[in-house]
């Protein structure tokens, strides 16, 4: 296997890992300003981006674990953005 691709999985892994980390710091600061723990949807899109990315790192790696871990945590950030959606077309009804 060439080098350039193991760069190339490496780099795309930690992207994922950097959109996942970035999650909590959106969380962090939505909360700050609010003055309570609060979660934007921000961090769900963050979640799902940084889920998707790993789980592709992780079928690429061929880690079963990794795999099973990251496809659980999508179908919830993935729900979580489908409900705030559903929540925001109810609002406009």
């Amino acid at each position: 296997m060439s080098s350039n691709l193991i760069n190339f999985w490496v780099i795309f892994g930690l992207v994922g890992q950097a959109c996942f980390s970035l999650r909590f710091i959106v969380q962090w600061i939505a909360s700050e300003k609010k003055g309570e723990s609060v979660i934007p949807t921000a961090f769900w899109y963050f979640s799902i981006l940084g889920s998707l990315i790993l789980l592709l790192y992780a079928i690429y790696r061929k880690d079963p674990v990794f795999i099973l871990g990251q496809s659980f945590g999508s179908i919830v950030y993935l729900r979580n953005i489908m409900l705030i959606h559903k929540k925001k077309q109810n609002a406009l009804q």
